[in-house]
């Protein structure tokens, strides 16, 4: 959200906290006014289709986020690398911006912009996995594979947010996990999970 004034970040970050807490799209102009501490005018100058305020919010969290995970792909050879360190940039983001993880959870796979974002470079990944006979199963089950990550790493989000586990244990168990799923021997998959995350591109 890096090319939003001041104004629109305080907006969107206040409404993303709404959002997370009603685990509804539907907030008032009075209420985020309050919660941003701006005025409603400054509300309806920076969002004159309020209405729309949610699904903006949502695509553009999907697009920043499927971009950022892109760029951290682009220079690893091994697809099973590209899979774990995507799963595990997840997790992270989420201890490390809390709203942001409360937004994910509730709305992960309730909305189309934000169910991209297990899909879209998982399924390149995925692809080149296939091709390179790192991974197996079957092209027909690519659909379902996306499904298994995106609810494992949701479940690793969770148990991250309730405090059940700190997110290096929570990121690496939910990507080894998903890798043995994919053929991958315990070991080999165990220590491409706990190798050192580098640091998620800047947006």
């Amino acid at each position: 959200m890096s090319d939003l004034s001041a104004a629109q970040l305080r907006i969107n970050e206040a409404a993303m906290q709404l959002f997370a807490k009603r685990g509804s799209a539907e907030i008032s102009v009075s209420e985020l006014a309050g919660a941003a501490g701006v005025s409603r005018g400054t509300i309806y100058n920076n969002y004159p289709e309020f209405n729309r305020l949610f699904e903006d919010i949502a695509a553009r969290l999907a697009t920043e986020m499927h971009a950022r995970i892109a760029r951290a792909a682009k220079d690893i050879s091994d697809p099973a690398e590209a899979v774990s360190d995507g799963i595990r940039h997840f997790v992270r983001r989420a201890h490390e911006e809390p709203e942001w993880g409360r937004f994910i959870l509730r709305f992960a796979f309730s909305h189309g912009a934000l169910r991209s974002m297990w899909e879209a470079q998982p399924a390149i990944d995925l692809r080149n996995g296939l091709e390179a006979g790192r991974f197996n199963f079957q092209p027909d089950q690519g659909p379902s594979v996306l499904a298994m990550i995106g609810g494992t790493g949701v479940s690793a989000i969770l148990l991250v947010m309730e405090g059940h586990k700190a997110w290096r244990e929570a990121g690496s168990n939910a990507a080894e996990f998903v890798l043995r799923a994919l053929g991958m021997e315990p070991d080999e998959a165990r220590a491409i999970a706990t190798r050192e995350l580098p640091p998620l591109p800047k947006q």
